[in-house]
Order: structure tokens, then sequence, then C-alpha cells
């Protein structure tokens, strides 16, 4: 039966754990990418309306969000 499983509370709080734990990675990663470009990326995308770097930035949280889902992931 596979019903019964995720529901013990061991699996659902190492679930949250891990959920926060990848969320973490993720923001601290784009926080050090967005040092490290010349200019300010959000003020860049939502105040010029730069689409390009939009599209930009977007394929890199992709990327970002699909190394930290492989490593939480084991």
């Amino acid at each position: 039966m596979l019903g019964v499983e995720w529901l013990k509370p061991g699996v659902v709080i190492g679930s949250i754990l891990y959920a926060l734990i990848g969320v973490v990675i993720f923001w601290v990663s784009f926080v050090i990418v967005d040092k490290l470009t010349p200019y300010d990326l959000w003020g860049e995308i939502v105040e010029k309306k730069n689409v390009a770097l939009a599209i930009v930035v977007g394929a890199m949280c992709i990327a970002i969000g699909m190394i930290v889902a492989a490593a939480v992931h084991g």
C-alpha cells in the first residue's frame, strides 16, 4: 500500500526541512550571482523592462533550481 508511507511525521518534517534548505541555497546562489554582475539585476528587469535579461535570469534560476534539487534528492 503506497498511501500511508508519506504521512509519517518523520517523512513530512524531512521533506519540509529539505525544501527549506533548497530554497535557502537557491536564494544565496542568486544573491551571489547578483553581486557578481556589474549592475542591479532586479532594477534592470523591473524598472527598465529588460526582457532579454529577464530571460537569461529566468534560465539561470531554472538551472540553479535543478542543481539544488539534484543535490537534495541525491
